[in-house]
């Protein structure tokens, strides 16, 4: 089985609804996120998937929260879900995998996990789910 993972950033603010503690204020981070792609074939280039057509997928969805304050999004608005790192991997995956599958339907490949980092000591991480089967 072959891995592969990019890693990109945005910067945004966010604050969480009903937290008791500082994070209830409005605050912004520096956020990075890893994609990570699994499959067990290679292409007749030896690659899993091309870095940069993964990058771009991945950075159509930063781009939409780059510089905003993440509760405005309609995904995170009230009522909705907590702009947590948790519930920002749990997005972001969903949002990628779509386009995954879509882009290369008979590759058999599969977006494994989503990690969100919030700070150099802190992510959270969304994994693929064991019955979602390798597209292809």
């Amino acid at each position: 089985m072959f891995e592969v993972a990019i890693k990109e950033s945005f910067a945004a603010a966010h604050l969480i609804r009903n937290y008791p503690g500082d994070c209830a204020r409005l605050h912004g981070h520096t956020w990075f996120v890893e994609v990570g792609i699994y499959g067990e074939e290679l292409d007749d280039l030896g690659m899993l998937i091309d870095f940069s057509k993964l990058k771009q997928i991945v950075r159509s969805y930063l781009k939409k929260l780059d510089h905003q304050l993440i509760n405005d999004l309609p995904e995170f608005r009230e009522g909705e879900l907590n702009p947590t790192a948790e519930n920002l991997a749990f997005y972001l995956y969903h949002q990628i995998n779509q386009v995954i599958k879509k882009e290369w339907p008979d590759k058999k490949i599969a977006l494994g996990w989503v990690k969100v980092w919030e700070s150099p000591t802190a992510w959270a991480i969304y994994r693929r789910g064991k019955n979602e089967n390798i597209s292809g």
